[in-house]
């Protein structure tokens, strides 16, 4: 089953809030309109059926009714539609108007307040009793109220007439506005269908849209800026990529050439072969390191949940790393302890590449401190070195891959592809942790916050 589109919801919405509306005020005024003729023609009867009275009580025997009977011509015949007799307790007729015969049947009903139809004709009655010398005298009135009853008819059928029309009339202008309000929804779902790899730096303009679709507009052009800095990024590691895996290419095709040009000694060829297994190991490791990042990016790294004691750990890594530093005579401070969970492995490898990281900007004789922090928070460590300050518009990017836009700490060994900070982030974030960068004053630090685990 087809589902109405949003211009027909809201149209159909439109239409039954107007006509509903619309259909309540008329009820009101048919109900209002109806009490105001009732309370007419009730002031009316009371009035005559009063002043009847009145007349009746005057008299001090039957035998002067006769005498009052102008009087009472006068004051109740004056009236097209209404009816009149008076009768005594025994049924005789003493006074009738000239609508007596006609209204005998709407008289013969009774003496209760009530709408009688006749001969297609409604009447309202109303009756009284009047003591004269003794004797009770029955004062009926009824009047005729067909002509009210024929305009309360027409007006029902006009009253439903103009709802119909002005359902009709406002379900189109419904459409119309509907359709009005919703361009600029149109005009985000252009833009939207639009967009390819060559047109994501068009954006919505926010300051001409409805109020209501601004945060949609501005949630939309984020989504914009997001793909299109992910498309850029992806762009540029795929260039890096080709640029990284074209150096050792060329250089075991040089190698391979040069050895080929001429018949060598079995020493030259396994030298030559020695050369290109290094260049392979380096392919190897390039390869892997991606491998393990897009699985980073696919959230299938799950590390193991064992427990690790953070100063024992960086206490393994600096022993490795001792032999190398001597030969330049920087030295190591550990300071701090605490525990998290994690993955041993994962962890070695991200700090070492930390620790080899700091060790190659270092200068000689300097110091490379790790500090290790236990809070409420969780625990952080921290591995700073001396060095050339980076500048400020490089540190957000430092953690992307094969990003070396500072010259003071691009890599000078052609065995580093520029991963090793991206694989330390996805470690570090496998672990549910964060990781940033601050550099001043001559001193780099990077900062690992190991949150609790719930």
């Amino acid at each position: 089953m087809r589902r109405l589109s949003l211009t027909a919801r809201l149209s159909l919405m439109f239409m039954l809030a107007v006509t509903g509306v619309l259909g309540a005020a008329g009820f009101f005024f048919y109900q209002l309109s109806q009490h105001h003729f009732d309370e007419l023609d009730r002031h009316t009867l009371d009035d005559k059926l009063q002043a009847s009275r009145q007349l009746l009580q005057g008299l001090d025997d039957l035998a002067q009714f006769d005498a009052l009977r102008p009087q009472l011509q006068a004051l109740l015949g004056g009236h097209s539609d209404l009816s009149v007799r008076i009768v005594d307790a025994e049924g005789q007729l003493l006074f009738a108007d000239t609508g007596a015969t006609r209204s005998a049947e709407a008289h013969s009903h009774g003496f209760a307040d009530t709408d009688v139809p006749h001969e297609k004709r409604v009447w309202r009655r109303r009756a009284g009793v009047v003591e004269v010398a003794g004797r009770p005298l029955s004062v009926e009135l009824a009047l005729d109220v067909t002509t009210h009853k024929v305009f309360f008819h027409t007006l029902t059928g006009w009253l439903w007439s103009a709802l119909v029309l002005c359902a009709l009339i406002s379900g189109v202008l419904g459409w119309l506005l509907a359709r009005s309000g919703l361009r600029p929804l149109r005009e985000v779902t252009q833009v939207a269908a639009s967009v390819s790899a060559k047109s994501l730096t068009e954006r919505i303009p926010a300051e001409s849209t409805p109020v209501e679709l601004q945060q949609l507009v501005q949630a939309f052009n984020a989504m914009l800026a997001r793909l299109e800095d992910a498309f850029v990024r992806l762009s540029n590691f795929s260039a890096d990529i080709a640029h990284e895996l074209r150096t050792p290419l060329s250089n075991l095709m040089t190698h391979t050439e040069v050895v080929l040009t001429r018949a060598r000694s079995s020493e030259d060829y396994q030298e030559n072969l020695y050369s290109n297994l290094e260049e392979l190991r380096r392919m190897a490791r390039m390869i892997d390191d991606m491998l393990f990042l897009a699985k980073a990016d696919n959230g299938l790294i799950i590390p193991q949940a064992q427990p690790i004691e953070l100063h024992a750990l960086c206490g393994k890594l600096l022993e490795f790393y001792q032999l190398t530093a001597d030969e330049r005579d920087v030295r190591f401070e550990l300071s701090g302890a605490g525990h998290i969970q994690g993955d041993p492995a994962m962890l070695h490898r991200a700090l070492s590449n930390l620790l080899s990281n700091a060790l190659r900007y270092t200068p000689d004789a300097g110091v490379i401190r790790l500090d290790i922090e236990a809070g409420e928070k969780g625990v952080v460590l921290s591995i700073g070195n001396p060095g050339a300050t980076i500048p400020e518009q490089h540190l957000p990017r430092l953690f992307d891959r094969f990003y070396r836009g500072d010259p003071a700490r691009r890599e000078g060994n052609p065995s580093n592809a520029g991963l090793g900070l991206a694989i330390t982030r996805s470690i570090v974030e496998a672990h549910r942790g964060k990781i940033r960068c601050s550099s001043q004053c001559g001193w780099t630090s990077f900062e690992i916050l190991f949150r609790p685990r719930a």
